[in-house]
């Protein structure tokens, strides 16, 4: 149960995923994330919030922007995953710390798709060079916690936006041992939980052969199912953080949002930069083209399509809460939890405009 770990629900949003017809639903959704801005920006903000990149890894272009690309240009771009230290007081008054994709590479590596593309790029001519190319490491989840003076028991609790290529033993620790390793995985954050909605932890549990690709199987091996709180819909840990049900990209992904001094920020891998929320403004070649051809005002993250249409609705969702940016107010508060990198060598194909990270307040340890 959610309220365990002082959370609550959102009542603005129940019941408009149920909402028919489609049309009538975004609507619904649209209506439900403007009323629960406003209340949510009166809640109150979190204490401190700090980002840091991880790894960049190796993505296929047709699928960052639903095939919208019109240029000839390198199958592969890179996608850099951030983690996020969240730090905030729940509904009970209980200083917590959130940690938002704490990504192991070593268990990314290990989802049926990575596999496969490392398979392909070790026979072929270059790929050595080609994997110098796509592929980047920063920092380990364990280095950035020690990095900004926390302790693993600090951890209140882990979450992810969605499961795709996440292995949660290399988080939450393991009875039996991976393959390859000579012992049972110990938790990375100590006594850490992982929230995490019910019907993502159900996908895991029982994958269908089109999302499996993109799921490490066998994941849960060992892993004790105590160590996972999860929760339905939309919820709220305390004032200024919230996980909204974003579905569409997975069933059950969610979105985190903030509350900072400067307004409402938004995280979530439902696109992999700003032009995916905002094609309009986008000079990626194509991706304006898809918005003004089809009279989308998104253009989604298409590596999977479990519901496009939900997908749509849910971007939509994030982009009502999201505050304008106040460095440059045509683009929004939203950053990627996986974004395109911004390097010159995938040029066209580079973001139009990029936030960099965020940081406010201090973030600080138990010792």
């Amino acid at each position: 149960m959610i309220t365990e770990v002082g959370a609550r629900t959102i009542p603005e949003f129940e019941g408009v995923h149920d909402v028919w017809p489609r049309g009538e639903r975004l609507r619904a959704v649209r209506a439900a994330a403007a009323a629960y801005k406003e209340r949510f920006k009166a809640e109150g903000r979190v204490r401190a919030v700090k980002s840091v990149d991880i790894a960049a890894a190796p993505y296929p272009v047709n699928y960052a922007f639903h095939n919208a690309v019109s240029v000839p240009t390198l199958p592969l771009i890179s996608m850099i995953n951030r983690m996020l230290v969240v730090q905030y007081d729940d509904w009970g008054g209980r200083p917590r710390t959130l940690v938002f994709e704490p990504t192991v590479p070593d268990g990314s590596a290990e989802a049926p798709f990575y596999r496969n593309l490392q398979k392909v790029i070790d026979r072929i001519p270059g790929g050595k060079l080609l994997e110098r190319v796509v592929l980047k490491y920063y920092a380990e989840p364990g280095d950035v916690l020690r990095g900004l003076g926390l302790a693993p028991d600090d951890v209140d609790f882990c979450t992810f936006d969605h499961l795709h290529v996440q292995d949660p033993r290399m988080i939450l620790g393991s009875t039996e041992i991976v393959e390859g390793e000579r012992a049972p995985r110990e938790p990375l954050f100590g006594g850490a939980r992982m929230l995490v909605h019910s019907r993502e932890l159900a996908t895991l549990q029982s994958l269908h052969p089109m999302q499996w690709a993109w799921y490490v199987d066998g994941g849960l091996g060992g892993v004790d199912p105590d160590k996972f709180v999860t929760f339905d819909g939309d919820v709220e840990l305390g004032p200024g953080v919230a996980l909204l049900w974003t579905p569409g990209h997975t069933d059950g992904n969610h979105s985190l949002v903030l509350n900072t001094p400067d307004g409402v920020w938004v995280s979530s891998e439902n696109g992999i930069s700003l032009d995916n929320w905002q094609p309009e403004l986008s000079r990626i070649p194509g991706v304006r083209r898809y918005h003004e051809a089809f009279g989308r005002e998104i253009c989604p993250n298409a590596n999977t399509l479990e519901d496009s249409l939900d997908q749509y609705d849910s971007m939509v969702k994030e982009k009502t809460l999201a505050d304008p940016c106040k460095d440059d107010p045509c683009w929004l508060q939203i950053l990627p939890s996986t974004e395109l990198a911004p390097w010159k060598r995938f040029w066209p194909v580079v973001p139009t405009y990029v936030h960099g990270g965020i940081e406010y307040g201090e973030i600080k340890g138990s010792r």
